[in-house]
C-alpha cells in the first residue's frame, strides 16, 4: 500500500463517520478543498466512485461501504494497540467520548470528570449531552450514561447513581386556585407543564407507580418546554404542575417555594448507569474513570 493511500483511507473513514465534508475536515484539521482533493485522488487511483455528493449531503456508494467495512476494523485495531502502549506510561492517558442526558451530566458525570481532570492532565474527555438513546458503537462513543431500564443487554453496565424518584410540584399560588390532585388521573383537570423530548420530538408521558401498579399519563397544559429549568420557572410563576427529577426541586421544596403532590405515586426507579462495550475495559485511564463514577452507596 502506498503511504498516501493510508492517509486518504483515514480521510474517507472520517467522512463516513461524520457524514459531512465540513465536519470531517474540521476533525482532521485540513480544509474542505484539501479533503475533497484527497478523496478524488483515492477514487482515481482505484478507479471506483466511493462517495455520492450533493449540495446538502454526502453518502457512501456501495463500493465505499465495502471499503469502509474492510479498513475500519484495521484502524480500530491500531487505535487499541496505541492505547495499550499508553498503559506503560507512569501517568494514565487517553481520550474518551461519552454520551449522556443533561441531568446525569450535571449531577454525576461532570463532578467525577472535574476531579479527574484536575490531577490527570493527559486524560481527555468529551461530553456529548443528548436526551435520546444513542448507539454508542455506531456513533463511536467510548461509553454512554442512561437509566438502568434503558440499557442494551450486550453492554457492560456500572451503576453510578442511587435510585431516583420523580416529583410532581406546583406553587402555593397555583394550588390556591386549584384543588390538589390525589391520583394521577386527577391531572386531567389541571394545567400541566409539558416536557418536549428533543430526540423523539414527542411529549414525555408522566410515569407513576404504586404497589406494583404502573401508569403513564398524557397531560395537557398551556406551556411546553424542552429544558427543565424553564419548566421550574413556569411552576414557580404559578402556571401549573411540573413533573421532574426529585433532586431538581429539593431546595425549592425545602424553602417552601414549591409544594409536592402525588408523592405516594412516585416510586424509586433504577438510577444512572455507565455502559460500554467490553473491549473498552482494559485501558487504565478508562478504568480510572469507571472507578470515579461507580456508585458505592
Amino acid at each position: 500500500m502506498r503511504r498516501e493511500d493510508l492517509g486518504d483511507l483515514m480521510n474517507l473513514v472520517a467522512i463516513a463517520e461524520e457524514g459531512s465534508f465540513t465536519r470531517a475536515a474540521s476533525r482532521i484539521g485540513i480544509s474542505q478543498s484539501a479533503l475533497s482533493h484527497a478523496i478524488r485522488r483515492l477514487e482515481g487511483r482505484y478507479g471506483i466512485r466511493l462517495l455520492t455528493r450533493t449540495t446538502r449531503s454526502v453518502a457512501l456508494t456501495q463500493a465505499g461501504e465495502r471499503l469502509i467495512e474492510t479498513v475500519r476494523p484495521a484502524f480500530e485495531d491500531i487505535e487499541d494497540r496505541l492505547e495499550s502502549l499508553l498503559e506503560t506510561r507512569e501517568k494514565p492517558a487517553g481520550s474518551f467520548r461519552i454520551t449522556t442526558p443533561e441531568h446525569a451530566a450535571r449531577t454525576v458525570l461532570w463532578p467525577a470528570v472535574n476531579r479527574i481532570a484536575a490531577v490527570h492532565p493527559d486524560i481527555r474527555v468529551e461530553i456529548n449531552v443528548e436526551s435520546g438513546l444513542t448507539d454508542i458503537v455506531a456513533e463511536r462513543f467510548d461509553a454512554g450514561i442512561r437509566l438502568g431500564e434503558q440499557l442494551a443487554r450486550d453492554m457492560i453496565a456500572v451503576p453510578i447513581s442511587p435510585r431516583l424518584r420523580m416529583a410532581a410540584v406546583a406553587s402555593s399560588s397555583y394550588l390556591a386556585r386549584h384543588s390538589r390532585p390525589k391520583t394521577p388521573q386527577d391531572l386531567a383537570a389541571h394545567a400541566c407543564i409539558n416536557l418536549r423530548l428533543t430526540s423523539a420530538g414527542g411529549l414525555y408521558a408522566w410515569e407513576f407507580g404504586k404497589s406494583g401498579r404502573q401508569l403513564k399519563v398524557r397531560v395537557n397544559g398551556q406551556l411546553t418546554f424542552n429544558r427543565i429549568p424553564l419548566m421550574l420557572d413556569a411552576a414557580l410563576a404559578g402556571h401549573g404542575i411540573a413533573f421532574v427529577m426529585e433532586d431538581h426541586v429539593a431546595s425549592l421544596l425545602a424553602e417552601g417555594r414549591l409544594v409536592r403532590m402525588l408523592e405516594d405515586w412516585c416510586e424509586p426507579f433504577d438510577g444512572y448507569h455507565l455502559y460500554y462495550p467490553s473491549r473498552r475495559q482494559n485501558s487504565p485511564a478508562f478504568r480510572l474513570l469507571v472507578n470515579a463514577l461507580r456508585y458505592r452507596g
